[in-house]
């Protein structure tokens, strides 16, 4: 029970803006604890908001281990990838996610960027086009994406 307290008030100190309070929270997470999943995956949402891609992909990778069919693990492993320049290895580490994955319009936008930045332009043109029939909202997003500035004419 004292586990999921300290959580939620990672959580909602996360949620409002307050980070140094959300990271001193986690850090009072019993040492035993601290691979959950669930922290792990707040311990990376910090790091990449302070854009510090190493450090998140090393949390990445180890949620991959820890809890292999989330899908969370592998997205954001294949963005930090991509923010470090690379892409090949981002699309990689994208397609080895858990088949469940393939449910969400996150996969196929970020396969998508991946494969323009790859130069793979037909196929990031399908994968896109699935993440706008999942989500239309992902078609806004993209019409601004810096990654995607090789198939502008297609958003």
């Amino acid at each position: 029970m004292r586990l999921e307290w300290q959580l939620r008030t990672a959580c909602g100190y996360a949620e409002l803006g307050m980070d140094r309070e959300s990271i001193a929270a986690l850090n009072e997470i019993p040492k035993a604890q601290q691979d959950r999943p669930e922290v792990l995956q707040l311990r990376l949402h910090h790091l990449m908001m302070r854009k510090c891609w190493k450090r998140a992909l090393t949390f990445s990778r180890k949620l991959c281990r820890i809890a292999p069919d989330c899908g969370a693990g592998f997205l954001h492993a294949g963005f930090c990838l991509n923010q470090l320049g690379r892409t090949q290895e981002a699309r990689a580490m994208l397609l080895k996610g858990p088949p469940a994955l393939r449910r969400e319009p996150i996969y196929f936008y970020n396969l998508g960027c991946y494969e323009a930045l790859l130069g793979y332009l037909s196929q990031a043109q399908r994968h896109l086009r699935i993440s706008f029939e999942m989500d239309p909202t992902f078609r806004e997003i993209a019409r601004k994406d810096p990654d995607l500035r090789a198939i502008q004419e297609f958003l």
